[in-house]
């Protein structure tokens, strides 16, 4: 890197702390130092940009490469079969996970998902290298990530493995932090965070934000900011389920709901995201704009689709039950954001409930 290039790199650095901060995301200025201090470009020398008519591939060598990386954007840095499998996440969204999950001098760190390993610096810069180990399912991207933070003088243990299964050998963790999406909080972790320690985790469409008790419960609300991560996956996968085709249907009826609602209200899709676990969704246009079509499936080969006034469903999980069932519920409880909703998570499993832990809400978990 030449020195005008590390010099741009600092004022753009500044920029993007100082856009934050007049959003309201920066708060805390440990934070705001630390984010104006540690690189971001070193980690992403290529990504795809993924807005507009299809992914971009950018280089160090593109003219618009510095300027795209300081920007509140996330970053896809890998694509497996044309699907974005890993990235440097938005730093606004890194920035609101990082804020909540309050570490203090001192504290030791678990980060699930070391991708490009700018959140692993981040965390380095403010705590030392030290405290924190970083677990990453895909060998490739874990030499790449730990070659780029010893580059810029990081040297936290960067660990090619399953962060479903934690790291039980630096355990316990006082923090432990997640950057992929999960629908279920592994019960490994709970062993391994102490008590009055906290879990901050993707959870469906949202992130969630938990303090673990003494009797190895965690619970907790999630934040109110939208939250979308790529799924965590076993290596060489997607972590996305593939597209069934139109399976015959096994169950067919009418449907009052208006697609529009199950396709454009935010809001109800993270409800969505946690009543239907594991499941993708798209949804078809008219010309003029309007929803036409909405369809669901699953990795279990659970399939919905809904057009005209129909709906069609196949496989073990009545996926369009579940999606009116969390409207009834959605509309029933005034539209709740986000910080309504809660999780409680034992050994045995995991609970979602709606404004406190006595209200559970009803989950259509996919089947192995």
């Amino acid at each position: 890197m030449t020195m005008h290039t590390e010099e741009r790199a600092e004022q753009l650095r500044a920029g993007l702390a100082d856009g934050l901060e007049a959003s309201g995301q920066l708060t805390d200025p440990t934070w705001r130092k630390v984010f104006e201090t540690v690189p971001r470009h070193p980690f992403v020398p290529e990504f795809w940009t993924l807005a507009g008519e299809g992914p971009r591939r950018v280089t160090s060598a593109d003219p618009d490469w510095l300027d795209l990386v300081y920007t509140d954007d996330a970053l896809a840095t890998q694509l497996t079969d044309g699907v974005a499998t890993s990235s440097s996440t938005a730093p606004g969204l890194m920035l609101a996970m990082l804020q909540a999950l309050d570490v203090a001098d001192g504290h030791r760190v678990l980060e699930i998902a070391t991708g490009t390993g700018y959140n692993a610096a981040l965390l380095s810069e403010r705590l030392g290298s030290h405290q924190v180990v970083t677990v990453e399912v895909d060998p490739v991207l874990a030499r790449l990530a730990d070659s780029r933070l010893r580059r810029s003088g990081y040297t936290p243990l960067v660990h090619a493995g399953d962060g479903r299964e934690g790291y039980p050998g630096r355990a316990p963790y006082d923090r432990l932090i997640a950057t992929c999406g999960f629908s279920t909080i592994p019960a490994a972790w709970l062993e391994q965070v102490r008590p009055a320690g906290l879990i901050v985790c993707p959870l469906g469409w949202g992130t969630v934000r938990l303090v673990v008790a003494d009797d190895g419960r965690a619970e907790g609300r999630f934040l109110p900011a939208p939250s979308y991560f790529m799924t965590v996956r076993d290596a060489g996968t997607t972590g996305t389920p593939a597209h069934p085709g139109r399976p015959e249907a096994t169950s067919g009826r009418l449907t009052g709901l208006d697609l529009a609602a199950v396709a454009e209200d935010e809001a109800f899709r993270f409800v969505l995201s946690l009543v239907a676990p594991d499941t993708a969704f798209a949804f078809e246009r008219a010309e003029n704009g309007s929803v036409t079509a909405v369809e669901l499936w699953g990795a279990d080969g659970a399939w919905a689709r809904a057009e005209d006034g129909k709906a069609r469903q196949a496989g073990p999980r009545l996926l369009w039950d579940s999606v009116e069932a969390a409207h009834e519920l959605y509309v029933e409880h005034d539209r709740p954001g986000r910080e309504r909703f809660g999780v409680t998570v034992t050994a045995e499993g995991q609970r979602i409930w709606l404004d406190t832990p006595g209200r559970p809400v009803p989950v259509a978990a996919a089947t192995a």
